[in-house]
């Protein structure tokens, strides 16, 4: 499947996978499809960074790919392991002769016994993937050192093996939460695209859009609210993800309005601190008017 050409088909392609990009985010977007390069995100949490890879990867028939990244993740759980279980069973099946044999050694650091994490698994496929590095920022100094070099040529080398080399680049897609600040080199290799909280006109369009069942009043008077939430000095401000979830959960309870003993019962689909559950709970009638 070929990529849009026009930032509006791109915007139309996302839209019909249930995103709501705007045009600065999608122009962002096709260029690194055109280029192509990676994509740096940031952006306050809940905003829709991740969602981003995956609809990607949906509307366009890639495979996702995706690292996870964490505080201690090292450079094999990101490329490949060895399968030391196999590798030792088939060591036990060797007769004694066999297991000093220097080829039927080698066997042992062969592909079947490779095992592939996301980085490998990517540069193998090539632009059938997309990749998802998502949370960049949690990883060390030096994990991003080693990421920005991967990212550069597309190639890993196994030394038992050999050099892999992409036949072409996938579409990769980096997230960070600030938690840190990233290197400049890594932000050089990347184009950048900062994601905001949308307007409540633009919130509620996107929830519309992920929860189409649910009436137009009640998701208004949720974003409304939840606008309101992120004016307080919370903790862990809600984002688009748990406006979403509001208004699912208030469908599940089969609720048409948001009332305030409503937004009682839910609150803890949008609030996940207890110290913010209690300050919203102590000024519910300014969150929801009557309360």
């Amino acid at each position: 499947m070929e990529y849009p050409r026009t930032v509006t088909e791109l915007t139309e392609s996302l839209r019909q996978g249930g995103y709501l990009a705007d045009r600065g985010l999608a122009t962002t977007l096709l260029v690194s499809l055109s280029l192509p390069r990676p994509v740096l995100l940031e952006g306050e949490v809940g905003v829709g960074k991740t969602e981003v890879a995956k609809v990607l990867a949906a509307v366009f028939g890639r495979q996702l790919i995706r690292l996870q990244c964490y505080e201690g993740i090292t450079t094999s759980q990101a490329l490949y392991e060895w399968d030391y279980a196999r590798q030792m069973l088939q060591i036990r099946a060797l007769s004694q002769a066999e297991a000093t044999d220097e080829q039927s050694v080698d066997k042992l650091f062969g592909p079947k016994f490779l095992l592939e994490r996301p980085l490998l698994e990517a540069v193998r496929r090539g632009d059938r993937a997309v990749l998802l590095i998502d949370e960049i920022d949690r990883a060390d100094d030096e994990f991003e050192a080693f990421l920005l070099e991967v990212l550069s040529d597309y190639q890993i080398s196994i030394p038992e093996l050999g050099t892999v080399k992409a036949d072409s680049s996938p579409v990769v897609i980096l997230t960070s939460n600030r938690t840190r600040e990233l290197h400049d080199a890594l932000r050089r290799r990347c184009l950048y695209h900062w994601i905001g909280y949308p307007t409540a006109a633009r919130e509620a369009e996107i929830v519309a859009i992920r929860e189409p069942a649910a009436a137009g009043q009640l998701t208004r008077k949720v974003v409304a609210a939840v606008h309101r939430l992120r004016e307080m000095d919370l903790a862990k401000p809600p984002g688009v993800a748990e406006t979403i979830d509001w208004v699912r959960t208030l469908g599940v309870l089969g609720e048409t309005e948001l009332t305030p003993d409503a937004a009682n019962d839910t609150i803890g689909a949008v609030i996940k601190d207890r110290d913010d559950l209690d300050l919203v709970r102590e000024n519910l009638a300014e969150i929801i008017p009557g309360a």
